[in-house]
């Protein structure tokens, strides 16, 4: 891909993307969605934030990530459910990975 074609597509992308995201304050009020629907597009947001979480702590490209960086994952889902500050549960999720890995843990 050229410099040319890079440029394009980004420009598509951001079209789209600046298309999708006006679509829907302008929709909002002409489309009407049944309760049953919009409990079913909530409860389908979190499963796919859960399977993108479980994808990418669980795996490294196609391999097994191993136990450090799940644990990490774990202890920082912790503290988020706990209400802990942000950089706290970053930190602690970074800290638990690092030190598994230090002690010899994959």
């Amino acid at each position: 891909m050229d410099g040319a074609e890079l440029i394009f597509a980004t420009l598509v992308l951001a079209a789209g993307t600046f298309a999708f995201r006006l679509a829907g304050p302008l929709l909002r009020t002409k489309v009407r969605l049944s309760p049953r629907a919009e409990r079913l597009m909530t409860l389908s947001a979190v499963v796919l934030l859960a399977a993108l979480v479980a994808t990418s702590a669980l795996t490294e490209g196609q391999e097994f990530a191993g136990i450090a960086r799940p644990a990490g994952v774990l202890v920082g889902g912790v503290l988020a459910w706990r209400k802990a500050p942000f950089v706290a549960v970053v930190i602690a999720a970074a800290a638990t990975a690092a030190l598994l890995r230090l002690a010899g843990v994959p």
